[in-house]
C-alpha cells in the first residue's frame, strides 16, 4: 500500500487540526506588557484603582499592578462598568500575594473590586446567578458570559474567562 503524500503546508495543517481537536494546542491570552497601558484603558473607561502600598510594582503584594494582566480581563471589567453603570474601584490586579493557579491574579485572569459601593454589590447579586460557595466560603455568582464573581469580605474577586461582563 502506498502512503499519502502531502505538501509541507498540508502536513502542518493536519497536525495543527489534530492538536486543536485533542485540546492540546491553546493560544496564550493576550496581555498588557506594562501597567501603564492597562491603566490607561481603565482610566479612559472611568474605572479607578487603589493600592495599600501606593504603588504598581507587580512583585510587591501591597501594590496594585496591571503588568501582564490579560487584555480580556481589562475588557471584562470595562464591560461590567458599562453594563452596571456603577462606580468601579479596582483594589487588586496581577501582583504577587494572591492564591496560585491557572486562573489566578498572577496569571492575569483576576481583579478585585471594592464592595464599598452598593451599586456594584446590587448589580452582581441582582443580575448574576448564584453559583454556590467556594471552598473558602466565598459566595459565588456567575455572569451569563461565564465569569465568576466571588464575595470576599471587602471586595469582589472576579475571574474573567473572556472579555464580557
Amino acid at each position: 500500500m502506498r502512503g499519502i503524500r502531502l505538501s509541507a503546508r498540508a502536513a502542518v495543517t493536519v497536525v495543527v487540526s489534530v492538536l486543536l481537536a485533542a485540546g492540546t494546542a491553546q493560544a496564550a491570552p493576550a496581555k498588557y506588557a506594562r501597567h501603564a497601558d492597562a491603566a490607561a484603558q481603565l482610566k479612559k473607561a472611568g474605572i479607578t484603582w487603589t493600592s495599600s502600598g501606593k504603588c504598581s510594582n507587580r512583585d510587591k503584594g501591597t501594590c496594585t499592578s496591571f503588568t501582564k494582566i490579560n487584555k480580556a480581563t481589562v475588557s471584562g471589567i470595562i464591560a461590567f462598568k458599562k453594563a452596571s453603570r456603577c462606580k468601579v474601584v479596582v483594589t487588586a490586579g496581577s501582583e504577587k500575594g494572591h492564591s496560585p493557579g491557572t486562573y489566578s491574579h498572577w496569571n492575569g485572569y483576576k481583579v478585585d473590586v471594592s464592595t464599598r459601593y452598593s451599586c456594584t454589590n446590587n448589580h452582581i447579586t441582582g443580575t448574576f446567578k448564584k453559583a454556590g460557595k467556594r471552598g473558602d466560603g466565598a459566595t459565588l455568582y456567575k455572569s451569563p458570559a461565564g465569569n465568576i464573581y466571588a464575595r470576599e469580605g471587602n471586595h469582589w474577586d472576579i475571574t474573567y474567562y473572556n472579555s464580557k461582563a
